[in-house]
C-alpha cells in the first residue's frame, strides 16, 4: 500500500493542498472520506472540487441529496460527492444505484463511506482527515493497490 501524507495547516493552504491531493489522483475514480465530524471533509471536497475546475459555487454537503453531480468546466469531466451519513442501511445505497457510480469511470467523492464500506470497490483509495493538535489537518490517502 502507497500511503501519501498532506499537510493543511490553514484555510489559505486549502487550495494548494487540493491541488497536491489531485496530483495524486493518477487513475484513480473512488474516494472514500473518513474523519470524525468537523474535521474538514466537506471543505476539503469543496477545494477539490474547484481544484478539479468545478466553478460553481454549490459544492456545500450533499446532506439532503445524499448525491450531488458536479461538471468541471475545464474537462467537462463529471464528479459525484456523496454523503452517506443520513443512509441507514446498505439497501438505501443499493436503491440509489451508488454502485453504477461507482462503476461509471466518473470522479466519486465518499463522505461517511463507513455506511456502505461493503459496497466500495476494491481499489477505493481511502482518505483520512485528522485534526492536528495545532488545529491543522492532516490528510492521508491509502492506495490499496500499490
Amino acid at each position: 500500500m502507497k500511503q501519501i501524507h498532506i499537510n493543511i495547516h490553514s484555510l489559505e493552504a486549502l487550495p494548494q493542498a487540493a491541488h497536491d491531493f489531485m496530483a495524486q489522483m493518477d487513475d484513480s475514480t473512488v474516494f472514500a472520506f473518513y474523519g470524525q465530524m468537523g474535521a474538514g471533509k466537506t471543505t476539503f471536497i469543496n477545494a477539490l472540487c474547484h481544484a478539479l475546475g468545478v466553478e460553481t459555487d454549490v459544492t456545500n454537503s450533499p446532506s439532503f441529496a445524499i448525491i450531488n453531480e458536479y461538471r468541471s468546466d475545464t474537462t467537462a469531466e463529471l464528479i459525484y460527492h456523496f454523503d452517506c451519513y443520513r443512509l441507514e442501511n446498505v439497501a438505501e445505497a443499493e436503491d440509489i444505484g451508488v454502485e453504477d457510480y461507482f462503476d461509471s469511470g466518473a470522479v466519486c467523492l465518499i463522505e461517511w463511506p463507513e455506511r456502505i464500506e461493503e459496497l466500495l470497490p476494491d481499489d477505493t483509495v481511502r482518505v483520512d482527515i485528522n485534526v492536528q493538535d495545532d488545529d491543522s489537518r492532516l490528510v492521508t490517502l491509502t492506495f490499496p493497490n500499490e
